[in-house]
């Protein structure tokens, strides 16, 4: 599971075996070591009626509705999006993507691998 931030923006792209084990009903975590401290973040199936994510503790923690991942995982749809309300007027996007084959190697992509990733629709 790989994690993008970008301002008020979360992203995170599965390969197929994490969104099978997701749709199994497992919790998913990835984590970072510090010297001092570990960053986290996970994603799981809840009860909510649209995806909401927290941070706490240095954990971002993303809950899906349990409802809609049957048709997203088996199916051609690749994106669940929503916008989360933050106090104020703003939102923080969430985004739950499948992970592409990368179409073009290269060398910025040293620690990336395309195992198990699903087809790319452009290849």
């Amino acid at each position: 599971m790989k994690l993008r931030i970008r301002g008020n923006s979360i992203r995170l792209r599965l390969k197929r075996g994490e969104v099978d084990s997701l749709a199994a009903g497992e919790k998913l975590v990835e984590k970072t070591d510090f010297p001092a401290s570990v960053f986290s973040y996970s994603l799981e199936l809840s009860d909510n009626e649209d995806m909401v994510a927290s941070f706490e503790n240095g954990r971002i923690a993303i809950g899906m509705p349990r409802e809609i991942i049957p048709e997203w995982a088996d199916t051609d749809l690749v994106t669940l999006y929503t916008e989360q309300k933050l106090p104020g007027e703003g939102v923080l996007e969430i985004l739950v993507e499948k992970d592409f084959t990368c179409l073009e190697p290269g060398h910025h992509r040293n620690c990336e691998d395309d195992d198990d990733t699903y087809p790319h629709p452009s290849a």
